[in-house]
């Protein structure tokens, strides 16, 4: 006999679709972990030097890298602006992963406080499945 886990909540899968709505990117100060390998993507597509990068939109914590905010307009990304992600397409895995956290998903709770914040949770959105959530979720533990 194995021991299998029994699946969790939303082994159905979970409704979500991104609107690019920026909310997700303003808040309450926190932390947008990045890589020295996502901070070249991102630099590179802004067409300047790691260098310049770390510079101008970087701070260091705990010997870990993370994005400044905009501290008067709402602990905003440095990279919102008009609701738009301006590194959009190389933005950090901490970003592209959301709103798969761990602890988003830990209950229907949860995911329903962080359905209060993200207006892609809802029941118009196509559902995501649970292998891909899995996915998801294989990509943060990576």
């Amino acid at each position: 006999m194995t021991d299998s886990k029994p699946l969790p909540w939303y082994k159905e899968g979970l409704k979500f679709k991104c609107t690019e709505c920026g909310q997700c990117c303003t808040g309450a100060p926190g932390f947008v972990w990045v890589t020295i390998e996502e901070m070249e993507r991102m630099a590179q597509l802004l067409k300047i030097t790691l260098a310049q990068f770390k510079r101008t939109f970087v701070r260091q914590r705990d010997n870990r890298y993370a994005l400044i905010e905009k501290k008067r307009e709402n602990n905003a990304c440095i990279f919102l602006k008009d609701k738009r992600c301006q590194v959009y397409t190389a933005r950090p895995s901490q970003c592209r992963t959301f709103p798969w956290w761990k602890e988003n998903l830990h209950t229907k709770e949860s995911w329903a406080l962080t359905a209060k914040q993200c207006e892609g949770i809802n029941d118009k959105a196509p559902r995501v499945s649970f292998d891909e959530i899995r996915k998801i979720l294989a990509e943060q533990e990576s």
